[in-house]
């Protein structure tokens, strides 16, 4: 990759493509010596959108300012203490009620900001002041509430409070509960409720088909969500047919069981059912393909229909090229991005991160890693652990420890991960003294050992040809309970050279595949005494693609699909202070102001 002028080839790609900013990146490969070191400082370049602006404020007058001033202080107070009653009864005064705007604009925030259990906290206490009339959207608001965060027994209790009250069933309150049974992982009692209001009321809503299939397939349970999907689609007679978030979750379902045939199918639906596509949906399809090409044609459709990559799908195709192996197609769609105007997220700079980390490129990681900082996006533990691998590949075991104390000094805890990448570079060089050095370091943390460490310290052993103790580690790793992955059996199969240690071996490898199927019966006839479902366990230490991935071959994102109805928000997203400007005036009805509570629980 050659630098023109005093330009990078990112910088000269998107001078090419301004004609159309959105087009796919154009990645030309020219290789020189170190070129590529040059071209990765240009993401120090500044951004202007970047750069964050404090946000002008207009006040109506002084006693407004005061008030709003007032309101941001009591929510940072909330924020720190994690709980909201103890400042709220500090605000009120004793002669005096809280204002009701004030009242309800920080539960329209907390329900923005979708920290439900604030929410919940604030409506439990309302409910028990004399100056609060707690009306039936209060209570709709507190089912809501105690439904996202899965705590079915207290969404159950509000529901039996409100039927008791004389207050009519309603399809909100239902849905709810429904939902607090799904997150509970009680999935047989959220179908009750579905099939209750489909044959008794209240008529199910297009919300409560979007989480009912959703629990089905949290649940794994994919017949069922294909089931109703399937009716809504084929339903004549149906109200509503299927949305586009429902396509999603299908699109989403499919990728989950395998079977991305059907996947594509259901994308290709949507345009035929006129069903709207957004960056969500293709970054569904992107999220499960494994070839560089195969992401790198999904985005250029994507382009081709007029729809503008977010941040995820700039991500998922950094990441695919990434684990390509072409780094300069990475580092220039990262640059890309940049020049959209999309601000990168965490995830994104450590997908970047990974992708020099994973070819030992150090210089280049470093420049990345310095961005992130510049860009105020804080790094994680993942971060530091890519940090510590690309010193590793380096073969730069010296930085790698300089790092893992930095790593501490940031305030970060080691683990598991981080420990065995320190090792596998000891391994990798041969020095097992340092290997079993950073175990016991990593012992009195007390951080567990998986598969992965066990293995690495059975490949050290394996390469001084050191039988006994590879025997030793290897029934340890059994005595500890775990399964011993495909390469930790062939080091031990390797080094047998003796007759009596080739019996060993085979006896210790056939007796793991018994016991490997006594736990897996055991396990799936397991019962979950709580609802009387099947309930399989986690069987991922015995899959060798899962034990390949926790050998220590460092990835930074495990799951990139954003879109269906997600209550997490990015840690790096940036929020907007509304402040109060978005209640109603004082000269307002107050029915004015539930409603409009009201309006956005029905539309959330």
């Amino acid at each position: 990759m050659e630098v023109v002028a005093s330009q990078s080839l990112l910088s000269f790609s998107s001078n090419l493509c301004k004609a159309k900013v959105y087009r796919k990146p154009c990645l030309q490969s020219v290789k020189t010596n170190g070129s590529l070191e040059v071209v990765a400082r240009g993401m120090l370049a500044p951004r202007k959108f970047m750069q964050r602006r404090k946000k002008e404020e207009v006040f109506k007058d002084a006693v407004d300012e005061m008030e709003q001033k007032n309101w941001r202080r009591m929510m940072r107070e909330i924020e720190e203490q994690g709980c909201a009653v103890p400042v709220l009864r500090v605000q009120r005064t004793k002669a005096q009620a809280l204002p009701r705007d004030l009242v309800l604009g920080t539960l329209v925030r907390f329900k923005q900001l979708k920290k439900w259990g604030i929410v919940g906290e604030i409506l439990e206490w309302l409910r028990s002041q004399h100056w609060w009339e707690f009306s039936e959207m209060d209570f709709l608001m507190l089912i809501t509430a105690y439904g996202k965060t899965g705590d079915f027994n207290r969404a159950e209790r509000v529901l039996k409070y409100m039927n008791k009250k004389g207050y009519t069933p309603s399809v909100i309150s239902h849905t709810a509960l429904m939902e607090a049974y799904g997150r509970a992982g009680q999935c047989s009692k959220a179908e009750g409720i579905f099939r209750r209001m489909k044959s008794s009321g209240p008529e199910p809503s297009p919300l409560t088909y979007q989480i009912i299939v959703k629990t089905f397939v949290e649940a794994n349970k994919f017949e069922e969500a294909e089931a109703v999907f399937q009716d809504l689609l084929n339903e004549e007679r149906a109200s509503f047919k299927p949305d586009q978030k429902m396509f999603h979750m299908m699109i989403y379902m499919y990728r989950k069981a395998g079977n991305y045939n059907q996947a594509r199918k259901t994308f290709s639906q949507m345009a035929e059912k006129g069903i709207p596509q957004s960056a969500v949906t293709f970054n569904s399809l992107m999220s499960f393909e494994t070839s560089y090409k195969e992401v790198s044609s999904i985005y250029d459709q994507m382009q081709r229909s007029g729809i503008r990559p977010d941040v995820v799908s700039y991500t998922l195709l950094i990441s695919a090229y990434g684990k390509a192996r072409r780094e300069d197609e990475a580092l220039a769609v990262f640059e890309e991005m940049l020049n959209a105007g999309v601000r990168p997220t965490r995830k994104a700079y450590n997908v970047l991160l990974d992708a020099f980390a994973i070819s030992g490129m150090l210089q280049e990681a470093k420049t990345v890693f310095k961005s992130m900082r510049r860009d105020k996006v804080s790094p994680d533990l993942c971060s530091y652990a890519t940090m510590i691998s690309a010193y590793v590949n380096a073969s730069d075991m010296d930085g790698a420890e300089k790092f893992f104390r930095r790593l501490k000094e940031d305030g970060l805890k080691p683990n598991v991960i981080v420990y065995g990448t320190l090792m596998k570079g000891y391994a990798k060089t041969n020095n097992i003294e340092r290997v079993m050095r950073v175990y016991e370091r990593m012992r009195m943390q007390g951080v567990e050992s998986n598969q992965a460490i066990y293995t690495i310290i059975m490949d050290s052993y394996g390469k001084n040809s050191d039988f006994e103790s590879a025997v030793v580690w290897f029934k340890e790793m059994r005595r500890r309970g775990l399964s011993p992955d495909q390469k930790a059996k062939n080091i031990l199969l390797s080094l047998a050279k003796t007759p009596e240690e080739q019996e060993e071996a085979n006896e210790l490898v056939i007796n793991e595949g018994s016991d490997l199927c006594e736990q897996m019966t055991s396990k799936s006839n397991d019962v979950d005494d709580s609802n009387g479902e099947e309930t399989i366990g986690d069987l991922s230490s015995f899959d060798e693609n899962e034990a390949k991935v926790h050998h220590l071959e460092r990835k930074t994102i495990e799951y990139l699909y954003i879109g269906y109805n997600s209550d997490e928000d990015e840690d790096d997203d940036e929020m907007v202070d509304e402040g109060l400007d978005f209640i109603s005036s004082e000269e307002k009805e107050e029915l004015s102001l539930g409603k409009k509570l009201f309006d956005s629980e029905i539309g959330n």
